[in-house]
């Protein structure tokens, strides 16, 4: 099975990284549309036209699924790209609830979403979470870290700096939607900020998605993965290298 993954950026590597310790597909593609991030400051119109033009490069390579892993694009193109293709097309939107639904049972818990500013006010996780009954849940963009993890800065002072910027008002959390693919990387960090919170983790909920919903139970020996970007594919594929270590 031939699995799509598409991304604004970099930040679907880390999606990439759970289906590659998971070894669900025996070939990945990946594309970041690198010439034209970020996608979560621009308006819908834009994230659905760039989100077409990534639809028709996966029509070169004979997927069987699409696995969109910018929250961007999960927020505000699916139902576009579904209607353009007859392959099945996934957004982290959807699977993230469904991992939160999987974890936390009790509706009175306190639910913080965080992602890109595009993410966070197209309010799709927040209306998701009200559908399902759930009473307390907090959205708050935080763009700063998209830079921050991009950039490779972990310094302990930055980031604390940056989560007293978001989060010194917020008490209480018991666990958090990762809402960005950029996030896992500084995950620890800001559930240890927030008394060790509960993360929602894209990667590992869209694996656990994949298995639940569409039966992509086989396990390869080993994925085969080919990297692509519209810009700098050079740049890209150096990331992968440093994100995914071992799995490539």
């Amino acid at each position: 099975m031939k699995a799509g993954v598409f991304d604004s950026g970099i930040g679907g590597l880390t999606v990439v990284k759970s289906l590659l310790e998971n070894n669900i597909f025996e070939e990945i593609i990946y594309f970041g549309d690198t010439a034209r991030v970020p996608y979560g400051v621009k308006d819908k119109n834009t994230i659905i036209r760039y989100s077409l033009d990534a639809l028709e490069f996966f029509k070169n390579f004979d997927i069987d699924i699409l696995i969109v892993a910018c929250n961007s694009v999960s927020a505000y193109a699916l139902n576009e790209m579904r209607a353009n293709t007859t392959i099945p097309v996934i957004g982290v939107i959807e699977s993230g609830v469904k991992a939160l639904e999987n974890k936390i049972s009790n509706k009175q818990s306190n639910i913080l979403v965080i992602g890109t500013k595009a993410t966070i006010n197209s309010k799709k996780y927040e209306n998701a979470l009200q559908d399902l009954a759930y009473k307390n849940i907090n959205s708050i963009s935080t763009g700063l870290f998209v830079p921050i993890v991009e950039e490779g800065i972990f310094d302990e002072e930055i980031l604390n700096s940056i989560m007293n910027h978001y989060f010194k008002n917020l008490h209480d959390i018991d666990a958090i939607i990762l809402g960005c693919t950029h996030f896992p990387l500084i995950e620890n960090e800001i559930s240890q900020y927030l008394n060790n919170a509960i993360t929602i983790h894209s990667g590992d909920a869209i694996v656990g998605f994949l298995k639940s919903k569409y039966n992509c139970s086989t396990k390869f020996e080993k994925t085969k993965i080919r990297f692509f970007a519209s810009e700098n594919p050079n740049g890209l594929k150096s990331i992968a290298k440093q994100w995914l270590k071992d799995l490539i």
